[in-house]
């Protein structure tokens, strides 16, 4: 079994910061890109930012300059420091994985539960 647990999320002024944190666990054998995606009301998830096990990342041009993607291979987590935060960055946010684990040959696409990010005006 494998599962991400997200935490980090919450309320915010405008101009404000979070930081999300993801932790990987269970019977993980390597783990390829993470990521970070996001959902708001009414609209499809989409793309924040993605980081490689070799450290290269990937922004959504929406947050480009304010949010910065990190992860510490050694615990299995990925960051998402979010600053200059806009009310048009409200929205659950996921963190995503490819995991190979040790009972299966194959990569995984793993979801987390996703936390809430809410910005006020």
């Amino acid at each position: 079994q494998v599962q991400l647990v997200e935490s980090g999320g919450g309320l915010v002024e405008a101009g404000g910061s979070l930081r999300l944190s993801c932790a990987a666990s269970g019977s993980i054998y390597n783990i390829r890109t993470m990521g970070w995606y996001r959902q708001a009301p009414g609209k499809q998830r989409e793309l924040a930012a993605t980081i490689t096990s070799g450290g290269n990342t990937d922004y959504a041009d929406s947050v480009k300059g304010r949010f910065t993607i990190s992860r510490d291979n050694a615990k299995n987590t990925v960051y998402l420091q979010m600053n200059s935060l806009k009310p048009e960055d409200t929205a659950v946010y996921y963190c995503n994985a490819q995991i190979k684990s040790l009972s299966y040959s194959l990569y995984g696409d793993y979801w987390g539960q996703g936390t809430q990010v809410t910005v006020s005006s």
